[in-house]
C-alpha cells in the first residue's frame, strides 16, 4: 500500500511538472531560414549564411537527394562518412541539426 502511493505522489508531482513546464514560443522569429550563397533576394543573415527570403522558397529548397546513394567505404578504413549539413540542405540553417550517413565494408566490421 506504501509503494503505491508513493507511485501516486511521484506520477502527481511528474503531471504537475509536465503541466508547468511549457515550450512554446510565442513569437517564432525564424521557423525555417533556406540557406543561400550569393546575398541576392537576402531576406536576414543567420549563423554564417544568407538567408533567402521565404516569399520565394519552393519546394526543391527542403529535398536532398544524396543520403540514398551508397558511400565508397573501399579504402584503409573499410568505411565512408557522407553528412549533410546546412551545405547540403539549406533549410537545415537555424534548426542547428545535421545528419550523416555511415557506410562501412562487410570486412570492416
Amino acid at each position: 500500500m506504501e509503494k503505491l502511493a508513493s507511485f501516486l505522489v511521484a506520477v502527481a508531482v511528474m503531471a504537475l511538472a509536465s503541466y508547468l513546464a511549457s515550450a512554446y514560443d510565442p513569437s517564432p522569429l525564424l521557423d525555417f531560414c533556406v540557406a543561400i550563397d550569393e546575398p541576392k533576394n537576402v531576406g536576414i543573415f543567420v549563423n554564417g549564411k544568407f538567408s533567402k527570403n521565404p516569399n520565394l522558397t519552393v519546394a526543391e529548397d527542403f529535398v536532398y537527394h544524396g543520403v540514398n546513394i551508397p558511400g565508397n567505404s573501399q579504402n584503409l578504413r573499410g568505411s565512408n562518412v557522407t553528412p549533410v549539413d546546412v551545405d547540403q540542405l539549406p533549410w537545415l540553417n537555424t534548426l542547428r541539426i545535421s545528419v550523416a550517413r555511415l557506410d562501412y565494408s562487410p570486412s570492416c566490421i
